[in-house]
């Protein structure tokens, strides 16, 4: 082979080694899009799944209810899906809490309800020691507390609400006041919201949902269910299951919620006496020049220590 065929064949391999060497990068190039478009496909979905897990998380509830599903006045978002988060978030389920009606200071101040930055800090530290006692004595769990007067008269609503707002100013929390004493009326004044049917209706019509009797209070995290509108058989349905099955429901189906029920006069109610045995502790409100030293400890002994939390006295 003289020396022109030789250059010419060395020319020509060199030509096809750089041809399958582009070739090859080619290749390479395409399966590394490939890889990426695939990683960016897998990053997507994942994506998609996390969002769409969020989004189930905010219109679902871990535990589902037996009472039925959302209504036009549930204060949460209750739909429940085929798949619930099995890890309760209370920084997203507290923020479904409606509050369409905020009270201004001025109209807080109005109807003596406690909130933060009040010109009279004494009483507004008072209701945070009782708070602060009150969850020390349950510990960690969420608890339902019964505030009942030892007077005569229905008074007990107004110190029940001002509990039950001081558990809502923990952000971590949220507080339901249920009124149980159909003979006083003085809870309307203190909510913003219009309110019809209650814990008595409810409890005698198996139609009634849950979602139908929780109101926004006009505080932030703080619901409200009135007594309702069958006074004159409250003793026999207070007494129910269904109302048993009703404060269970209300206790434990949100684990950042504490549960306070107002309850008529201790000592002139059959209610009352009912009452306590759906409450983990009772606080009872002592008004000022009514009872006697001996009228407390007899009301104490009956209720017994293990209930029985402390005394509010009230002017």
């Amino acid at each position: 082979m003289d020396n022109n065929k030789l250059y010419n064949a060395l020319l020509k391999t060199q030509e096809r080694h750089k041809a399958e060497r582009a070739a090859g990068s080619e290749r390479d190039e395409a399966i590394d899009a490939a890889e990426a478009l695939s990683a960016d496909s897998d990053k997507s979905r994942l994506e998609a799944a996390f969002l769409n897990e969020a989004r189930h998380q905010r219109q679902s509830e871990f535990v589902a209810s037996p009472f039925g599903s959302t209504g036009p006045n549930w204060v949460r978002d209750e739909s429940v899906g085929s798949h619930a988060p099995s890890v309760y978030d209370s920084s997203i389920s507290l923020d479904l809490i409606n509050n369409p009606h905020p009270w201004s200071e001025d109209e807080l101040w109005e109807r003596k309800i406690i909130y933060p930055g009040m010109a009279n800090k004494a009483i507004l530290d008072a209701f945070r020691e009782i708070r602060i006692k009150l969850r020390d004595r349950a510990g960690a769990m969420n608890f339902s507390v019964l505030v009942s007067s030892l007077g005569t008269s229905d008074n007990s609503v107004l110190t029940a609400f001002n509990l039950a707002a001081t558990f809502a100013m923990d952000a971590q929390s949220s507080a339901l006041l249920v009124d149980c004493n159909p003979w006083d009326s003085d809870l309307e004044p203190l909510v913003s919201s219009p309110m019809n049917l209650g814990v008595t209706d409810f409890v005698a019509d198996k139609s009634v949902k849950v979602q139908d009797i929780i109101y926004p209070s006009g505080i932030d995290r703080l619901s409200v269910i009135p007594p309702g509108t069958l006074a004159s058989s409250a003793v026999e349905l207070f007494s129910a299951a269904r109302m048993r099955d009703l404060i269970s429901e209300l206790k434990t189906r949100y684990p950042d919620r504490f549960l306070i029920i107002n309850a008529p006069p201790l000592k002139v109610s059959t209610e009352a006496q009912i009452l306590v045995r759906y409450a983990n502790q009772v606080v009872l409100g002592v008004p000022f020049g009514e009872v006697t030293p001996e009228e407390i400890v007899s009301s104490v002994e009956t209720l017994g220590s293990e209930k029985f939390s402390g005394l509010i006295f009230q002017q």
